[in-house]
């Protein structure tokens, strides 16, 4: 076989192979049926969802279920570590979509974030008891599930509120009697300490006055002990895991912590140990997944472009005509701390001052957006005054040359197949196994149409910002005569370096005991899916000027690939 058949057969191997391990984790080898569902919330607004039926449960023996909700700009896949060990309990469990995210309608924050016609959802179902039914969600999703007390205040018996409080986003505040039988799992480093508790550092939550009326006491919370009465449905347990915010999902002490809240709280369920789990193995599915939907996008692009129909768009590299000596160190220094630099400003101009419409719907990706295009007029900028006063050759020593608009139009059609056929490996893990690519926080959904809709508005200008990426990796940047490891290697560092030293300053203070630095812990989150994203670009940019000699398909893959990334895994805030 050829090298590219080789890699390709090995990508889909990982695709596929990761997917069987997800699938039979996340049914307990086949013993749990997960099923997609949806429902309408009273004004018509259709939430979707994944439930877990466990063996046994029937009309005439139905069992205890668990409504379990993700946090904001997360999908129902990220409850899985929670569903998976709900459902490996007999628990019915129902992950869902919020409202706007996922392939739940926009907008989002609606009908309490999805949280209580999920309830109203579960309760209507024969094979599960109704008087027996708990709320765990995670983040945002603890609102959910809080709006859903709220909504019904006799319609479930126990909550866990994951990473999450009450009494914010217009969700009811927590008392000695309300919500029923509490238990909050909130990590030691939580970033969102003060958001959700009032406290500067998570490792003082159990100080938080908000706590404590929730727990019903004037003296420090105590992890551990329980507070009040089951019986009464005023019990309440705090549990603090060594972890982060997003770490709660890749916690086994955290998704611990939730199941043994739910088995002191609701009947029926298998006593297996807390601490008895199996959902990391579907991680490591998922990510398995990951890793070869990426790998694939390598060989399968080689072959598109080794198609007669495309062979115009290949030419050899043209020479470097970058900066060279110390001036290279400084320019990759440059380009990798002024995107990290003006992350969080131009994110923060993006969310707050584009206002939500059907054109521009997403906030998150708005902020995107804004950081994209300031930083490619600052690349554009930075490169074109070095071009034209280092009196350098043409741009099509950088790989900007045409034959017209045929070469861009063509290499439009070369990325669109190449990213189809990513997407196409996706849909088929999607429909055969329900997983996607994933791991941790990091995510490539298969996006709706609507989304589809969406990524094209967005699409454009982050076609200029990876435009100008190209510029400044294949000519600024690109000297001498580099293997492909070391040309990645330098380009990594200049486009994803700066993120990770964010990053690190970040979590290295967050973690020694004080609040982070900066601030702004979910563009921080936010951050950890960019390290994510833009290696993916970094390898996508470079691989694709090297075979071509061209910047076209390189940007335009990233583009199309990076635009539905972000707004199939985001939320939707116009309603659409």
């Amino acid at each position: 076989m050829t090298r590219k058949t080789t890699v390709l057969f090995i990508a889909l191997l990982l695709v596929f192979g990761g997917g069987t391990v997800a699938y039979l984790v996340q049914t307990d080898g086949g013993s749990v049926e997960t099923r997609d569902v949806r429902f309408a919330a009273p004004d018509g607004q259709m939430i979707h969802g994944t439930l877990y039926v466990p063996p046994g449960a029937s009309a005439d023996d139905p069992s205890p279920g668990v409504v379990a909700t993700h946090g904001y700009i997360n999908t129902r896949e990220t409850q899985s570590p929670f569903a998976i060990e709900f459902a490996r309990r007999g628990f019915v469990v129902l992950a869902i979509d919020q409202a706007g995210h996922g392939h739940s309608d926009p907008p989002a924050f609606g009908n309490g974030f999805g949280g209580p016609p999920a309830l109203s959802y579960m309760r209507s179902l024969a094979f599960v008891d109704d008087d027996n039914v708990g709320l765990e969600g995670h983040s945002m999703g603890g609102w959910a599930s809080v709006a859903a007390a709220q909504s019904d205040r006799d319609g479930y018996e126990s909550v866990a509120l994951v990473g999450s409080s009450t009494g914010n986003s217009g969700v009811a505040d927590g008392n000695a009697t309300f919500p029923r039988n509490t238990a909050v799992v909130f990590s030691e480093y939580d970033e969102f300490s003060m958001l959700m508790w009032g406290v500067p550092h998570a490792s003082n939550v159990e100080r938080s006055e908000k706590l404590q009326t929730l727990f019903g006491t004037d003296e420090p919370v105590e992890e551990g002990r329980t507070y009040g009465s089951l019986e009464d449905g005023t019990a309440r347990r705090l549990y603090t895991p060594s972890t982060t915010h997003p770490g709660d999902h890749l916690s086994t002490t955290a998704v611990g912590d939730a199941v043994e809240w739910m088995q002191v709280t609701l009947d029926g369920e298998d006593e297996l140990p807390p601490g008895n789990q199996i959902w990391w193995l579907k991680e490591l599915g998922t990510l398995a997944s990951l890793l070869g939907g990426v790998l694939f996008l390598f060989p399968f692009g080689a072959m598109v472009l080794s198609d007669r129909r495309f062979s115009d768009l290949r030419r050899t590299v043209p020479e470097p005509a970058g900066v060279e000596g110390r001036s290279w160190y400084g320019a990759v220094a440059v380009a990798a701390l002024v995107p990290v630099v003006t992350y969080f400003p131009l994110n923060l101009v993006g969310q707050g001052f584009v206002p939500i419409s059907w054109l521009f719907p997403q906030q998150i990706t708005n902020g995107v957006m804004v950081w994209a295009l300031g930083n490619g007029l600052i690349v554009a900028g930075l490169v074109g005054a070095w071009h034209y006063r280092s009196d350098r050759d043409s741009l099509a020593r950088y790989g900007f040359d045409t034959d017209g608009w045929r070469t861009v139009a063509r290499s439009a059609v070369a990325a669109a197949t190449i990213v189809g056929g990513f997407l196409g490996t996706l849909g088929a893990v999607g429909y055969l196994f329900g997983t996607d690519f994933r791991f941790w926080v990091f995510a490539m959904k298969l996006p709706t149409l609507t989304q589809f809709r969406i990524a094209l508005v967005y699409l454009v200008p982050l076609t200029l910002f990876f435009l100008a990426l190209e510029l400044l990796l294949h000519g600024q940047l690109r000297t001498g005569d580099r293997s492909f490891r070391e040309a990645l290697a330098h380009n990594w560092i200049a486009v994803v370096g700066g993120f990770v030293l964010l990053l690190a300053v970040q979590y290295g203070v967050l973690l020694a005991g004080s609040p982070s630095p900066f601030g702004q812990p979910l563009l921080t989150i936010v951050a950890l899916q960019f390290v994510a994203l833009l290696s993916i670009v970094t390898a996508v940019s470079t691989y694709f000027f090297r075979r071509t000699g061209r910047v076209w398909v390189g940007a335009f893959v990233n583009s199309l690939l990076v635009a539905l990334v972000l707004v199939a895994g985001t939320a939707t805030h116009a309603p659409l």
